[in-house]
């Protein structure tokens, strides 16, 4: 446990359902010192909007912290992947230092996976949201209950994480960074997205169509690009595929498999010595 206030704040994110199946994503942003819900924010999906948003609540609400935790998703701080997300650019403006826990290691995030168990239980006891706006206030209301109603078993003398916020002061703030260089709206230039994979196996990103392949249908997928490359990883992490940055006007990226009549046609023992040297768009790319 930090020694103070805003010494380290802890970011994660957890789906929920809506009435009719529909899932969402909560975010959720507590205090390591007083375990207190500094801000929550429900989204369509974990995108790097929303993590934003919540941790714009957050300081609105109780100032800027010197550390935030979170994992290396996409969304939140996809460093370790060689990445740089907005989220980190943000914070760091502010004097921030962004980390995140070891890849496979879990139990970094032990604090937001308890909270989170604590959140469904209590939503569990309540009607079903219908809307993200529901749902939100819901969750705003379990927040307060959360800081001002509850005693919490790993604070001392089970007091509230209200109580052990106003215990002790917060920390100073960090300083901020000489230069900030506060988010920008994604662009066709570069970016970050969270993007759910069509039926067909296609996603759009910067203005293209790009082949996934049907495997991946239906699922959520992660993607960076720039100027060279768009890269593909899956919500896990794992790295899907790599595709070079097509020339200005393309709108479709194809993932090296037939299509069509092709995709579905075998060829004659006459044809086979004609494909023996396929054309390099024909050969399988490693999102297939």
């Amino acid at each position: 446990m930090y020694p103070a206030p805003n010494c380290l704040w802890q970011l994660d994110a957890t789906q929920y359902a809506l009435t009719g199946g529909r899932t969402c994503v909560i975010f959720q942003l507590i205090d390591d010192h007083s375990r207190v819900a500094v801000a929550s924010h429900v989204a369509s999906g974990e995108t790097t909007e929303g993590a934003l948003a919540v941790v714009r609540k957050g300081i609105a609400a109780r100032g800027v912290p010197r550390k935030l935790l979170s994992d290396n998703g996409a969304a939140l701080n996809p460093t370790r992947r060689g990445v740089r997300g907005q989220l980190v650019d943000y914070v760091t403006a502010l004097g921030v230092e962004a980390i995140t826990g070891k890849p496979g290691k879990p139990t970094t995030q032990g604090k937001n996976e308890r909270f989170h168990q604590t959140l469904f239980r209590w939503l569990d006891k309540q009607p079903l949201a219908a809307t993200l706006d529901q749902l939100q206030t819901q969750v705003d209301e379990f927040d307060d209950i959360y800081n001002t109603q509850r005693g919490h078993q790993a604070l001392p003398g089970r007091i509230t994480p209200q109580q052990a916020w106003n215990a002790t002061d917060p920390i100073e703030p960090p300083r901020p960074a000489p230069a900030p260089d506060l988010p920008q709206p994604l662009t066709n230039t570069s970016g970050t997205a969270t993007r759910t994979v069509t039926a067909n196996g296609v996603i759009g990103v910067a203005s293209t169509h790009v082949k996934i392949g049907k495997a991946h249908a239906r699922t959520t997928v992660h993607v960076t690009w720039n100027l060279d490359a768009i890269t593909v990883t899956d919500a896990h992490g794992t790295h899907l595929g790599t595709f070079p940055r097509p020339p200005k006007g393309t709108r479709y990226i194809g993932n090296g498999k037939p299509r069509g009549f092709m995709a579905t046609h075998t060829p004659s023992p006459m044809s086979r010595d004609t494909n023996r040297h396929p054309c390099p768009e024909t050969q399988p790319s490693p999102m297939s």
